[in-house]
């Protein structure tokens, strides 16, 4: 199965479309559902088809790149999803910057979506809180023009910048990715416990999913479960597989 879609004519020149040169891929990473105990979404992740971590791979991307870049893993994302029989939700970090103007950009992924059989209601959007937009509004015009198509949003780190609770509010995201500071020995830190707690209630009041990520004890597990967090993607779930679908576990 061919992963490489034409992304030309994506970019009416208000854009900068240098290529991005370093061939690249996907490993899926799982977020589970402990309560259902049913996988919920993969999460894609990029790194360089020669073996470079996805700080590597980052560390080349630029202004001017940046759309080829953000518009390939999209594509590839996708492909391989397909390819792999992936039967779950997609998971697809994307570039905000590199986005000039919503509806024109996603032209690409509605054909990748499209060309490999990968329903587009199956797609999750997610960017990091901390992300450095060059507008807010611009940001929050992406994300409203994503739910008109049917994607889910998610907004990653949460926790991790000073704008968190602002970006709920006008992002208005499906999913909450708390930050792994947070989920970090949190069976230890009374503190922490009453954030995530905190953050959990705000999530059910709004009616967003929250997901722990960054778990990797089984104490973790069992505190998060108690303080109601359903949702789980880390290294006690399952690694990040390169061309594989990992199987997490399920059960703790």
């Amino acid at each position: 199965m061919s992963s490489e879609l034409s992304i030309s004519g994506s970019c009416d020149g208000s854009c900068k479309t240098e290529p991005f040169d370093l061939e690249i891929t996907m490993a899926f990473q799982p977020i589970v559902d402990l309560r259902k105990q049913e996988i919920f979404a993969y999460e894609a992740l990029v790194r360089g088809a020669d073996g470079r971590s996805a700080a590597e791979v980052l560390a080349l991307v630029d202004t001017n790149n940046m759309f080829s870049f953000d518009q390939r893993c999209r594509v590839l994302a996708i492909a391989q999803a397909a390819e792999l029989k992936m039967d779950t939700r997609l998971s697809i970090n994307f570039i905000p910057n590199a986005v000039y103007e919503p509806r024109s950009c996603i032209k690409a992924t509605l054909a990748a979506s499209e060309e490999f059989c990968f329903p587009k209601e199956r797609l999750i959007f997610e960017v990091v809180e901390g992300e450095r937009v060059t507008s807010r509004q611009h940001l929050a015009s992406i994300f409203l023009a994503y739910a008109s198509f049917g994607f889910m949003t998610a907004l990653d780190d949460f926790g991790e910048g000073f704008s968190g609770l602002n970006h709920l509010v006008r992002l208005r995201p499906d999913l909450l990715k708390m930050d792994m500071m947070l989920v970090r020995d949190i069976d230890t830190d009374p503190r922490k416990r009453a954030v995530v707690g905190a953050v959990v209630r705000l999530g059910r009041e709004l009616g967003v999913g929250v997901v722990a990520e960054g778990v990797e004890t089984e104490e973790e597990v069992a505190t998060l479960l108690e303080i109601g967090v359903t949702l789980f993607q880390g290294y006690v779930i399952a690694r990040p597989e390169v061309g594989a679908l990992p199987k997490p576990r399920l059960s703790f």
